[in-house]
């Protein structure tokens, strides 16, 4: 998209992309994938039918930075040089920050959106029945919404199969809401409520015994969620050391060794984040480990000619394709002044992200928002009839399945204005 802007903004003389991968998902269609309502098939296509015209695409990837002398190593390309660089290579899954689910996870019982749906899809349709845990990891994820998003969907999907009656849902996360922007989190209290949804607040995982099937937490509050069960007290948590089981809800816990431990029959979660190693390790990340720029130009912080956008970025707003979409413009009219004045415009970037929230087969909340959380529904919604996108609704969902990929791929991908 950067690129496709750069080339009709016509200021740059040559545009490189440097991109190792054959093939270009839109990821966001993998909620739906998981919930055996849309084509794994169609949300992959040819990087050389996205590569925009007048690009040159370097099949090779990133090793190192050298912003110093404005090189960037590959693998098999050896170092190319630049007059300016944008960084936008998304996050990367680091396992071993949950011990035991990277050999699980996309196996048997244990799966992810994130990295296989077709077998996401295929849990939740034999799933007979018990405890099916939904959770994600305490780190930054790419949509912040997914992991629920697939669990309304499974809930929905096991009611028509006869299954729900047989089964708890249980939702645990490390945050304290089930989202931050205080209109949507109405909704989606409704949505739990409605669905009996076992709520798990201040539920760090930390830990996945796939032999027992239990996932370990650490619990980032005294109370767990719902205030279903008081973990520590006048003893201050001591007896967190000791190891003892109860059922809350039909489901089976462990306490042991300052841990709590949820039973599972099926899981799905969101692998632990961060940013890809070649960032990481590089003099190009803030103290989070995230690229370092500013929050409302994309310039980075220490060296102006360069910029990031995306996933990578170290900014406080959630990561989505949508938040790219408000991105990108602001980042290629800085580089079009850099090129011509030396020096960059007004233009500032608030933040906006976008967690389109789907609730039920044909029903989406849509989650619009900025940095300070404030719900920034986009008026041209209106012109779809949708008054009010912090409740469910049908035309949404339309938006979801049908909208939001054509946009992406004809309108995002080739530069223009959505």
């Amino acid at each position: 998209m950067t690129a496709a802007q750069l080339l009709k903004q016509n200021k740059s003389k040559d545009i490189a992309i440097i991109e190792p991968a054959s093939t270009h998902y839109y990821q966001p269609a993998w909620t739906l994938v998981g919930a055996g309502t849309y084509d794994y098939e169609k949300t992959g296509k040819p990087m050389a039918e996205v590569m925009p015209n007048g690009a040159k695409w370097i099949k090779d990837k990133a090793t190192a930075f050298d912003p110093e002398n404005n090189s960037v190593s590959t693998a098999t390309s050896g170092n190319i040089t630049y007059d300016y660089l944008v960084v936008a290579p998304g996050l990367a899954y680091d396992f071993s920050l949950v011990p035991g689910l990277g050999d699980e996870i996309d196996k048997g019982v244990v799966c992810s959106n994130y990295t296989d749906p077709k077998h996401t899809w295929d849990v939740v349709k034999n799933f007979k029945g018990g405890t099916a845990l939904f959770t994600q990891p305490a780190t930054p994820i790419k949509c912040g919404g997914a992991p629920q998003k697939i669990m309304y969907l499974a809930e929905s999907h096991w009611s028509k199969s006869n299954t729900r009656s047989k089964t708890d849902v249980v939702f645990a996360t490390a945050g304290t809401v089930i989202f931050g922007v205080k209109e949507i989190a109405k909704t989606l209290m409704e949505v739990v409520d409605r669905k009996d949804i076992n709520l798990r607040f201040n539920h760090k995982l930390v830990e996945v015994d796939a032999e027992n099937q239990i996932a370990w937490y650490e619990l980032t509050k005294d109370i767990s969620a719902g205030g279903c069960v008081v973990m520590s007290g006048d003893d201050n948590g001591k007896h967190l050391d000791k190891t003892f089981q109860y059922n809350y809800k039909d489901v089976q816990v462990t306490v042991k060794d300052g841990r709590y431990g949820i039973h599972y029959d099926m899981m799905h979660t969101a692998p632990p984040s961060i940013a890809p190693d070649f960032v990481r390790k590089s003099n190009l990340v803030n103290e989070t480990g995230w690229l370092d720029v500013h929050k409302h130009t994309m310039q980075h912080n220490t060296y102006s000619n360069i910029f990031g956008l995306g996933d990578v970025a170290g900014l406080p707003t959630a990561k989505t394709g949508a938040a790219i979409r408000k991105q990108v413009p602001i980042l290629v009219d800085n580089i079009g002044l850099l090129i011509q004045y030396n020096k960059i415009g007004k233009k500032s970037y608030n933040g906006y992200s976008s967690c389109p929230l789907v609730t039920d087969y044909g029903k989406m909340v849509l989650a619009e928002f900025d940095y300070d959380n404030n719900f920034t529904p986009d008026p041209k919604l209106k012109q779809m009839f949708i008054s009010d996108s912090s409740k469910e609704h049908w035309r949404l969902w339309m938006l979801k399945k049908y909208g939001l990929p054509y946009l992406y791929w004809n309108k995002m991908l080739k530069g223009k204005d959505v």
